[in-house]
């Protein structure tokens, strides 16, 4: 993929997500447009399937939609309550001690600062620019693993990790594609350009892919 072909590719993309399923944080986000739930979803996805987060999310704010409120549950309930996510009993534990953290030393506010955010136990690059994107709708880039394996399989760039990948595109993805690419990438690595054998022979973006690393294809 040549770099001015990024552009024809998010058309397409936008185009062709109107098909697939919204990604489960962004569907809290735009529900509820609240840092402190995108922040705790974000957490309960990780290694977890679509459907089990939305569910999981839905129960849990439905009994604590505010880290004051999450703070004056038990981590068993908490667990209990985002059952059966990955990791629950961990990720409970995270999800009580941020919640703490929120109320003593932040007001009980989400931090809008991407260092603040990676403070907390937890919290990775990916989550922290989630938030920053989702719950506050300033510019950053959440860099997954269909981020990560997309960009590189398309020959946008040439990272050994979603790290680099992230430094990799603040460098030359245009700001405009900053936000979304997340969104449209994820669901485009769920719907066709899975990990191993991808859908290529349906995909709009063939002709500009570099299709590298593909070995196998449907």
């Amino acid at each position: 993929m040549k770099p001015d072909d990024i552009h024809r590719a998010m058309t397409i993309l936008r185009e062709e997500a109107r098909a697939w399923r919204t990604p489960s944080v962004t569907v809290v986000a735009e529900a509820s447009r609240s840092p402190f739930k995108v922040l705790v979803s974000c957490i309960i996805s990780l290694r977890t399937k679509d459907e089990v987060t939305t569910r999981a999310s839905a129960r849990l704010f439905d009994r604590a939609p505010t880290p004051e409120a999450m703070e004056g549950l038990p981590p068993e309930e908490i667990a209990q309550l985002i059952y059966p996510a990955g990791f629950y009993r961990t990720k409970a534990e995270q999800i009580l001690e941020i919640s703490r953290r929120l109320v003593a030393e932040f007001g009980g506010r989400v931090p809008d600062d991407l260092d603040a955010l990676l403070a907390f136990r937890g919290v990775g690059r990916k989550t922290a620019n989630l938030v920053l994107t989702l719950g506050f709708g300033k510019p950053g880039i959440c860099v997954d693993t269909h981020v990560h394996r997309i960009c590189n399989r398309w020959g946008y760039v040439a990272t050994r990790n979603p790290d680099a990948t992230e430094m990799a595109l603040r460098a030359q993805l245009p700001q405009e594609y900053w936000i979304e690419i997340n969104d449209l990438l994820v669901a485009f690595g769920q719907n066709l350009c899975h990990p191993v054998s991808p859908r290529c022979s349906i995909c709009r973006l063939g002709d500009i892919c570099a299709r590298v690393g593909v070995t196998q294809s449907r």
